[in-house]
Parts: structure tokens; sequence; C-alpha cells
């Protein structure tokens, strides 16, 4: 019998394409995002399309005491969670020194805290199984330099180390670390951040339904780095070649609105 796959950031965009390609796959799902309502529509959904247990909560990730509540749910239902997919994720657009601290300090929370403490709550007993696997959701922003959006970008980075690292200290064990890099995708990620991508940017841009078909499969085959779309890899590649001073004067014009 397949264990959970548990998945934040899960009512819309790249979580929620995420979601419904596992639970055509007939895995049962526990899914975590702040839209109650849209949550309850999914599990509805889910479990008349494709006959999957699906639970909910309805959390806000900023929250520290939530993402305990997450393992406390799972371990007081006895319930086995073979995936975890760490998709919450949110931006921030202006010059450092100008955005609210609070606003940056909270996506640190969620971009970073959140998904650090999930994966070490959860790893152990996949370590313990030798089973499963964990997919972190970076961007693209994580090779690269971000003024303008600067926390973001570092939050990025961070998450692309985090799991390269992970994925080399389990070589040899059966479970998949896994980082999803994708570039500008057309979700309402860009409207909370408070930022328009430029027409350069746009030029880069994928469905979220994209992304994750992409992310879905390259993670079952237990691929480390995922990089949806030739122009990303493109964009990925060209960051070796090129000086810091220059990928920074780079990202500028890619992020101005």
């Amino acid at each position: 019998m397949k264990g959970y796959t548990l998945i934040t950031g899960a009512s819309a965009g790249i979580g929620y394409e995420l979601a419904k390609l596992f639970a055509m796959d007939k895995n049962p799902l526990i899914l975590v995002a702040r839209n109650e309502k849209r949550l309850a529509e999914i599990q509805k959904d889910f479990a008349e399309k494709y006959n999957v247990d699906v639970k909910y909560l309805a959390l806000d990730l900023s929250n520290e005491h939530n993402v305990d509540y997450i393992y406390e749910f799972v371990e007081e239902n006895n319930l086995v969670v073979d995936n975890l997919i760490n998709n919450a994720g949110f931006g921030s657009f202006g010059a450092f020194h100008e955005v609210d601290i609070e606003k940056d300090l909270e996506m640190i929370k969620v971009n970073v805290y959140a998904l650090t403490k999930l994966t070490k709550l959860f790893l152990p007993k996949l370590v313990e199984r030798n089973t499963g696997g964990i997919l972190n959701v970076a961007s693209t922003a994580a090779f690269g330099v971000g003024p303008i959006m600067s926390v973001y970008y570092a939050t990025k980075s961070y998450v692309l180390s985090l799991t390269e690292a992970i994925a080399e200290e389990l070589k040899g064990t059966k479970i998949k670390i896994s980082t999803l890099c994708p570039g500008p995708v057309n979700t309402g990620f860009q409207g909370r951040a408070g930022v328009e991508k430029s027409e350069l940017t746009k030029g880069y841009m994928m469905t979220a339904k994209e992304v994750a078909e992409v992310g879905y499969k390259q993670f079952n085959k237990g691929k480390t780095i995922i990089i949806p779309g030739m122009k990303n890899k493109f964009l990925v590649q060209s960051f070796r070649f090129l000086p810091r001073k220059l990928i920074s004067s780079i990202a500028i014009k890619l992020n101005k609105k």
C-alpha cells in the first residue's frame, strides 16, 4: 500500500499540478495551503476523479507552530508519508532597504524555515524505511544573484544548496532527493511578490502544468537538479561562465517591472 504524498502550497500553481499527477498515479495525498475552501474543492474533485484519499490542512506556514502541527497531525493519525513536496513559497520585489522587513522575514519563514523543518522531521522516517523521496521547489533564481528580489534569490539558493548536500549524503540509498528549479511560471506568484515580469522574462515563462510534468517525471527518475525548459537550462548554464557582477546586472533587467 502506498504511503501519503504531502504537498505544501497545494491549492494552486505548481503545487496543485503536482498533486494532480500524484493523484492520477493513485497516491493518497495530504495537501497543505492557506485557502481552505480551495483545498476542500480539490479533495472532492480528486476523490471523484481519481478515487484517492485526500486529507488537507489549511495552514499558513509563516507560523512556526503550524509547521510543527503538520508533523503532529501525521503522527497522531498514524499516517505514513512516502513523499514530501516542499512547494510553498513566495517572493518580494524592491530594493532590499525598501521592502518591508516583516514581508521578507515572513518569506524566510516559508521558503527556508518551513522547508528545512519539514525535511528534518520527515527525512529520518524515509531513511529508516529506505524508501520515498523529497522534492524541494527552488527556482532558476537559485543559480544567480537577485538585485530587486534579493531575499527571494537568497532563499532559493539555500534550497538548492541544501537539497544537493542531502542528496550526496544519501547516495546509495533508495531515497529520491530532488530540487525543481523552474524559471518564470504563469501563476499567482508575481501578484503576491508585487512584480510584473519584464518582456524579456516573459519569453522564458512556462505554465505550471508544464513545469509539474517535467518535475514529476524527473523526480520519479531520481534526478537531483530538475530544470524545466530548454531556455531555462541555457540560462542556468550561462551563469557558469559569466562574472557574478554581470549576472547581477542582467538580473535587474530580468526582474524590472
